[in-house]
């Protein structure tokens, strides 16, 4: 198996490394990330300017861009091949519920997708948490699974990991994405020369979080799984705007 890594942290990730070395015994193993944190970037492309790839030290690539551009250079441009799996993560946050449309960690994962490649996106709930070979442990374990019994076609799937030691993590389930309340105001200040600057605020607080979503499996110590799509047509819309549109 040749797995493609990338992320949305940038190339120099605890998590991109730990997911790295879990997944090294179960084939070969490129990393293509940032050069730098691109969080939020969700499924933006780099069309205005030429990438530059370079390597570090510890051998992953990186890229002077969003991590969709890392995916799709990799796989159109840097490989001889496709890879036969694209994974993403593991990210510094949760991605649950509304944070999908936003995250790059999710984008770079649906990048491989629509390029026909099963692919996976993979999130460690709290930030700056000690556990990240546990969530690495994890990866490897649904790694290995989707190894051992491929999908018919390409799969997406997003997963968010508790913060707890893998000993204590109660198993997986396969989730819905919840829904968050609207997020914060934007945060208001000034720069040190005095012009008024402006911060996005906080995401909000869970609002559907019942069972079988996203955000109650994690916060029953369960790994969350959800199968995403890309297909925005609001299907049950349609004979609504015909109507509206032919009245």
């Amino acid at each position: 198996m040749r797995f493609l890594l990338s992320n949305d942290d940038g190339y120099f990730s605890p998590g991109l490394a730990a997911l790295a070395k879990a997944l090294q015994p179960l084939g070969e193993v490129i990393v293509v990330a940032p050069a730098r944190d691109r969080s939020g970037s969700s499924n933006s492309l780099t069309l205005d300017r030429p990438l530059y790839l370079r390597q570090a030290a510890s051998g992953f690539y990186y890229v002077d861009g969003t991590p969709t551009d890392c995916v799709h250079l990799a796989a159109t441009g840097l490989l001889d091949g496709m890879p036969d799996m694209v994974i993403s993560g593991i990210n510094n946050g949760a991605n649950m519920g509304d944070d999908t449309i936003y995250s790059g960690t999710v984008a770079a994962a649906t990048e491989g997708y629509l390029l026909g490649i099963p692919s996976l996106a993979l999130s460690l709930i709290e930030h700056g948490s000690p556990y990240v070979e546990d969530a690495a442990r994890v990866a490897a374990d649904i790694v290995h699974r989707m190894c051992e019994e491929p999908s018919r076609g390409a799969l997406l799937l997003n997963v968010n990991i508790p913060s707890l030691p893998y000993q204590e993590l109660k198993g997986w389930q396969v989730t819905r994405l919840g829904r968050r309340h609207k997020a914060e105001p934007v945060v208001k200040a000034q720069d040190p020369r005095g012009n008024t600057v402006y911060w996005v605020g906080p995401v909000g607080s869970a609002q559907d979080a019942g069972e079988g979503t996203d955000f109650n499996a994690v916060a029953n110590g369960f790994v969350s799984i959800t199968p995403l799509q890309i297909d925005l047509t609001a299907h049950r819309q349609l004979d609504f705007v015909k109507t509206w549109l032919t009245a």
